[in-house]
C-alpha cells in the first residue's frame, strides 16, 4: 500500500452562503487550519523584504514595502492566534497534519514565515520602531524560527522514513519544505552579526549560520534528485499539486542569498584568509546556482503553463509562487551588489515584477476564498485509496 500524490484539498461544489452563522461554534471555523497556511506569511513577508535590496530606487519602494511587512506581521500574528484556538479545539487534527505524509512536510512554512517577518522588521520595521527595538523583534522571531526548523528538518524526514507510507510518485516539491529552514536561518542570520558583541558571539553565529547553510544545501540537492526523477518517470501528478515545484527555486535562490550575506560580514568575525575566502565563495557558488535556478523557473514556468491549459484548480499551493521567487529576486540582488553588474540589476527587477504580479493574483484568491469560506471548509488532504 502507498500513498501517491494527492492534491492538499479541495472546494466543495458549493459554500454556504452564511457560512459563520452555520458553524455551531464560530471557533470551528479553524477546524481544519493547517501549517501551509503560513506560507502566506512567507509569500507576503517576501514581498517587502525584497523589494528593500533591489539595486535602484524607485518613489515610493521603500513605503510600500514596509506596509506589505505590517501586513505581513499582522497575518503571523492572526494565523498563530487561530493557530492556538485550533490547537486547544481540534488537538487530534492539528496532531494529525504531521502524521499526513503530504500536509506533514509543509511543517516547515510556520518557521520561515517567523524569520521572514523578522527579517523585515530589521530592514524595514525599525524606520517605525527604532534600530534597537528591531533587532530584539528580529532576534525573538529569528531563535524561534531557527529552533523550529531545526526540528523539522528531522523530525518530519523522520516520519516520512518510519511512518509515511511513500509511493515511487509521491515525491513533490513539498517535501523541501522541512529542509528549506536552516538556510532561510543562514540567510536571515547573516543580518544579526553586526549586531552582536565582537568576538566569540559574533563568531559563534557566523559559524552557525554557514553550518546550517550545509544541513539545508545537501538534504535539499537530493530531494531535487528525487523530484526530477518522478517527473521523468512518472510526469505531473495531480494539477493542485503542480505549483509545488516551484518550491526548489527556494534553497536555490536562498542558498545565493545566504552565501553572499555571510560572504558580506564574515570579516567581522573571521581572520584573513578566511574572510575573503567566504567573500569569493559568495560569487563562486551564487553564479553557477543561479544558473541552474533560471533554468528550474522557465521549466517550472513551461510545466506550470502545461498544466493550466487544461485545469489548474486554485489551492493554498498557489502560495509557492510567491516565496520562491522572492529568494530568486534577493540572490540576484546579492549577485549584482557583489559584481557590480548591471545585468543583474535588470534581472532582479524583471523577477520582482513576476514576484508582485503572482503575489497580486494568489492574495486576491487567497481573500475571495476566505470570505466566501471554501478554503476554510477544505478538508485535510486525504490519503490516497488503499492506504
Amino acid at each position: 500500500m502507498t500513498t501517491s500524490l494527492t492534491p492538499l484539498a479541495h472546494a466543495p461544489h458549493r459554500v454556504p452562503r452564511r457560512f459563520l452563522r452555520d458553524l455551531d461554534r464560530p471557533a470551528d471555523v479553524f477546524r481544519n487550519l493547517g501549517p501551509n497556511w503560513y506560507a502566506s506569511v512567507m509569500g507576503t513577508g517576501i514581498v517587502a523584504n525584497a523589494a528593500a535590496v533591489l539595486p535602484f530606487h524607485v518613489n515610493g519602494l521603500r513605503l510600500f514595502a514596509t506596509v506589505v511587512w505590517a501586513l505581513a506581521s499582522a497575518i503571523l500574528v492572526a494565523l498563530t492566534g487561530a493557530w492556538a484556538v485550533h490547537w486547544v479545539r481540534h488537538r487530534d487534527i492539528a496532531r494529525g497534519h504531521a502524521h499526513h505524509p503530504v500536509m506533514g512536510h509543509f511543517w516547515g512554512a510556520p518557521a520561515m514565515a517567523l524569520m521572514t517577518v523578522g527579517a523585515g522588521t530589521l530592514t524595514l520595521g525599525k524606520d517605525w520602531i527604532g534600530v534597537q527595538a528591531a533587532v530584539r523583534v528580529d532576534s525573538v522571531l529569528w531563535t524561534a524560527g531557527t529552533l523550529l526548523g531545526l526540528v523539522t528538518c528531522v523530525w518530519i524526514p523522520y516520519l516520512a522514513m518510519t511512518e509515511h507510507e511513500i509511493g515511487d510518485d509521491s515525491a513533490f516539491g513539498g517535501w523541501l519544505m522541512p529542509v528549506v529552514p536552516p538556510m532561510v536561518s543562514a540567510a536571515t542570520g547573516a543580518a544579526l552579526v553586526p549586531h552582536l558583541a565582537p568576538g566569540q558571539e559574533r563568531l559563534t553565529l557566523l559559524l552557525a549560520c554557514y553550518a546550517m547553510f550545509g544541513i539545508s544545501l545537501f538534504t535539499s540537492l537530493i530531494i531535487i534528485t528525487q523530484v526530477w526523477g518522478r517527473l521523468v518517470h512518472h510526469k505531473l501528478g495531480p494539477a493542485a499539486m503542480v505549483p509545488t515545484l516551484w518550491i526548489v527555486l527556494g534553497p536555490l535562490g536562498q542558498s545565493v542569498t545566504a552565501a553572499n550575506a555571510l560572504g558580506t560580514v564574515a570579516h567581522l568575525a573571521l581572520p584573513q584568509p578566511y574572510a575573503t575566502g567566504a567573500a569569493v565563495f559568495g560569487m563562486v557558488y551564487g553564479l553557477p546556482t543561479w544558473g541552474f535556478a533560471m533554468m528550474w523557473l522557465v521549466l517550472a514556468a513551461r510545466l506550470t503553463l502545461h498544466t493550466a491549459h487544461n485545469r489548474l484548480p486554485f489551492a493554498l499551493t498557489w502560495w509557492s509562487f510567491t516565496f520562491p521567487v522572492g529568494t530568486c529576486v534577493t540572490g540576484t540582488c546579492a549577485l549584482a551588489a557583489r559584481m557590480h553588474s548591471e545585468a543583474f540589476d535588470v534581472a532582479a527587477g524583471a523577477l520582482y515584477v513576476l514576484l508582485l504580479a503572482a503575489w497580486a493574483v494568489v492574495a486576491l484568491r487567497t481573500l475571495r476564498g476566505s470570505f466566501r469560506g471554501t478554503l476554510f471548509l477544505r478538508q485535510a488532504p486525504a490519503p490516497a485509496p488503499g492506504r
